[in-house]
């Protein structure tokens, strides 16, 4: 019996704890987690890691202008970090500034020259900027390092549709075909609307 009124009680307890908080003023909430960052990088402007996780912040929040002048920042304290020149150029597609994330992925791949989603991702501004042959060896990069690669197959074979060249583009539905039936599904869907000219 003692047993069941000490759980009673810390029911209760909890309960009235939960209904204190939720009274409590805003100005005793602690500070975001953006708050927090941002005075790191305020206290220590040289702290790359600090600068890196603002920008994933801004990222996660979808302000890519803000993530992008962060990442800059992060390149700028440590000029060899490629995932971060990889993240910038990811970071300009997003904002439709396809020149400079050229420019970004072209300073990442000297430091992650093995990384298949970098070379996607080049495929896509390069094909935005109309360098379509650009933005097919990009994508031949992408799936040389990664056989399976369902993503860059699929843009190999929309980029081959744009050329005009539907055999190029049936080659890559019957590879993602044994890889991803619904991917398969939707590029045939593709390619049925084009005719081979």
């Amino acid at each position: 019996m003692k047993r069941f009124f000490i759980i009673i009680a810390t029911v209760f307890l909890l309960f009235s704890c939960s209904e204190d908080k939720s009274q409590q003023p805003a100005q005793n909430a602690a500070p975001s987690l953006f708050e927090q960052v941002r005075e790191q990088t305020k206290t220590n402007p040289q702290d790359r890691d600090a600068w890196f996780h603002l920008a994933d912040l801004y990222e996660r929040a979808e302000a890519y202008q803000e993530e992008a002048d962060a990442l800059k920042k992060v390149v700028t304290i440590k000029p060899d970090d490629g995932y971060s020149y990889f993240k910038l150029g990811t970071t300009y597609n997003r904002l439709g500034r396809y020149q400079e994330a050229i420019a970004s992925f072209q300073k990442a791949e000297k430091y992650i020259p093995r990384n298949p989603v970098l070379y996607n991702n080049m495929a896509v501004a390069y094909g935005k900027t109309g360098k379509t042959d650009k933005e097919i060896e990009s994508l031949k990069r992408a799936i040389s390092l990664r056989p399976r690669y369902v993503t860059a197959r699929y843009n190999l074979a929309a980029t081959y549709l744009k050329k005009g060249n539907r055999q190029e583009a049936l080659k890559q539905y019957d590879i993602i075909k044994q890889i991803d039936e619904g991917a398969a599904a939707s590029l045939k869907k593709e390619i049925d609307q084009k005719k081979e000219k």
